[in-house]
């Protein structure tokens, strides 16, 4: 039997050349036919039972991804097939075109004078195992299901031209696909260049028509300005490719920064040849099936956005590029941490001192930390609860300030959070500072999402580290104690030894030095200790109360009154009046109140000196004046005032706040 194919070439004109090649089934027969026809382009394929039959009938051209050899249908189609003699294989290849372990890559120009990618550069990707050739056979179908919308496709993946393919003797088959070259750089090469930051802008050829597409204002600027514009720029172009691919019912499933290219002629991100795209229905859509089909969808989309995310820490995080610090960014993942306590973890794996010095943390921490906002949700544990890309090209983080975003009230309470955090990493706790940072947890507990017991059963387990006290602070400065104490971190971890009733038990855990010689304003060597209380709790539901003036004539003034009228003012203001839903500061709020026991405490001191008792009392003493005195007497704890996956805020019987952020559970991920 013979098969006959119809195939076309591009003309700028209306006039069309058909070219009507005939094979037998060992395709080495061939004769040609021209004609010319005013019509529009179309693409069939004709069989016969002979090649002299007048009987033809048309027939939609498909690839089976079960046989060895692409069949010639396809030639008819949207590829073509080459031969190996039509190209000039170069000597050398590029290293961003690196391949797997089952691929042979080459450089080639095609030399056919009568193609019409006569002298185009392209890519020759040799299959040399059955799996590789079932890719590069999928690419091809990829690109039959998204040629409807072929200017998208083309514009985000990388084009496919054809294959080269013929039997060998040993029965497998070559095959080869020919697709797109689009520069000698993948998008890790490029960030993994000393000078990444203006060749990338040169590439792109960033310019004020091109910033504004991205909410920018401005071109140039500090660094820091530069980097956040360009990661804005490339973000957003990947996710729309991968949300051109979602939208068609399929998944990439390889997204990595080595299989991303930037083309320098339409300056858009390549996602690859798509050859393990999956699709989201794996026998299409039926009735029967839909949750299975629903859930599918979901967990292949959520694949993708977290290998966005990895992605995206990457970009920003150039430190990560390090494959040893990655598994350690990895590992926090696996081993059951929240993706909201994300800088927590990196400020001590990334920058041992200050955020500050990072110019990744710099870019993640402006606007209110929405770059922390966008990647804990890119790599959110559960896949029901990452962002999908529509939503992620919403978010502040990837807006520019020209665009007005509407935020969310997670925004919001995130936003309220991170700039209190940044707040009390400055360690200047001026009046000014410690006004803000009491109008911030006064805000952050008035738009507590958890206000019932059950939320706050939830969420409080876990390690929370101390921030700030609304209450008194005393160092070492304007002293002389009997000992020289520096205290570390203060952490309070909080269990639940059953799900069966609302009791938890509450760890205190405070690291100090014990600072020996005369220069310890210079030297901070010494003895290390450490301080542990326990206590446990059960938990109800309750309200917190604020006073009015008239409640509290002829009593002890509460500086509760005072920081009321002042919230109240502050509310009033233009800038708070749509984030927060009062009008006024409401007489009360929901909180969970805590009912204390017993309370146990221990002391630890390494390799003390001498045992004496009494030096051993004055440590004690020292580090119980320089915490806060919740954290000596867990008793002192009444309510939790807020809470959500990152930040912590409790009240002591004396009013003051004392704000944790969530740290992370197992130690030994950094």
């Amino acid at each position: 039997m013979a098969l006959c194919g119809l195939g076309s070439s591009p003309s700028p004109s209306l006039e069309r050349v058909e070219i009507k090649r005939c094979f037998s089934g060992n395709f080495s027969k061939f004769t040609s036919k021209s004609s010319i026809s005013v019509k529009r382009t179309s693409f069939t394929v004709n069989c016969s039972s002979s090649p002299s039959s007048s009987s033809e009938k048309k027939v939609v051209s498909s690839v089976d991804s079960k046989e060895s050899i692409v069949s010639v249908e396809e030639e008819s189609g949207h590829v073509m097939r080459f031969k190996m003699s039509d190209f000039n294989v170069l000597d050398r290849v590029s290293v961003g075109l690196a391949g797997r372990n089952d691929e042979l890559v080459f450089e080639a120009t095609v030399k056919d004078s009568c193609s019409s990618l006569y002298n185009t550069r392209v890519v020759l990707r040799r299959f040399t195992s059955a799996q590789a050739q079932r890719r590069g056979r999928r690419a091809i179908e990829v690109l039959k299901k998204l040629v409807h919308r072929r200017l998208l496709y083309h514009s985000y993946s990388m084009q496919v031209h054809g294959y080269v393919s013929s039997h060998t003797s040993s029965g497998l088959g070559s095959f080869t696909l020919v697709h797109g070259y689009h520069g000698s750089f993948s998008l890790r090469h490029w960030l993994q260049q000393a000078d990444w930051l203006p060749t990338l802008e040169a590439t792109l050829v960033l310019d004020e028509e091109s910033v504004r597409k991205v909410g920018d204002d401005s071109v140039g600027g500090p660094a820091i300005s530069r980097q956040l514009r360009l990661i804005r720029i490339l973000m957003r172009d990947l996710l729309i490719g991968v949300n051109y691919l979602h939208s068609h019912g399929l998944a990439h499933t390889e997204l990595r920064l080595e299989n991303v290219h930037i083309s320098p002629v339409d300056r858009h991100i390549k996602v690859g040849i798509l050859g393990n795209a999956a699709d989201f229905y794996e026998d299409g859509p039926s009735n029967n099936t839909v949750d299975d089909n629903i859930v599918r969808r979901q967990m292949m989309i959520a694949f993708d956005m977290r290998c966005v995310g990895f992605m995206m820490a990457k970009m920003v995080l150039r430190e990560l590029m390090d494959p040893v610090i990655f598994m350690k960014f990895k590992s926090f993942f696996t081993k059951g941490n929240d993706p909201s306590c994300l800088r927590e973890f990196l400020l001590q794996v990334l920058s041992r001192n200050s955020p500050s010095g990072n110019a990744g943390f710099q870019i993640l921490d402006r606007n209110w930390g929405a770059g922390w906002n966008l990647l804990s949700l890119l790599l959110a544990t559960k896949p029901s609860k990452r962002i999908s890309c529509l939503d992620a090209l919403r978010h502040p983080f990837l807006c520019g300030p020209r665009w007005r975003v509407v935020q969310s009230m997670d925004i919001i309470r995130w936003g309220l959070g991170s700039t209190a955090v940044r707040i009390t990493e400055e360690y200047i706790y001026g009046l000014p500072q410690r006004d803000r940072l009491v109008h911030f947890i006064e805000l952050l507990e008035m738009l507590n999402p958890h206000s019932k017991p059950r939320n706050w059963l939830e969420f409080l387990p876990g390690k929370w580290r101390l921030l700030y006290s609304t209450g008194r602070h005393i160092g070492l400065t304007l002293r002389q104690p009997p000992a020289r104490v520096l205290v570390g971190d203060v952490h309070l971890t909080i269990s639940r030894p059953t799900k069966l009733n609302t009791n938890l038990s509450l760890t205190s855990d405070v690291g100090f030095t014990v600072m020996m010689g005369q220069d310890w304003p210079h030297d901070k060597t010494g003895i290390t200790g450490s301080l542990q209380v326990n206590s446990s709790f059960r938990l109800k539901a309750g309200r917190r109360l604020y006073l009015k003036e008239e409640n509290t004539a002829g009593k002890l003034s509460l500086p509760q009154s005072n920081v009321r009228d002042i919230l109240a003012q502050k509310l009033s203001g233009r800038n708070w009046r749509k984030a927060v839903p009062f009008k006024e500061v409401p007489s009360s709020l929901p909180v969970a109140k805590l009912l204390s026991n017993d309370v146990d405490v221990t002391m630890n001191l390494g390799n003390p000196p001498n045992r004496n008792v009494d030096d051993a009392r004055n440590v004690l003493l020292e580090v119980r004046i320089q915490i806060p005195p919740e954290m000596f007497d867990l008793s002192k704890f009444v309510c939790g005032t807020y809470v959500d996956s990152r930040l912590l805020v409790l009240r002591g019987v004396n009013g003051s706040a004392l704000m944790f952020t969530r740290s992370c559970v197992n130690e030994s991920c950094r």
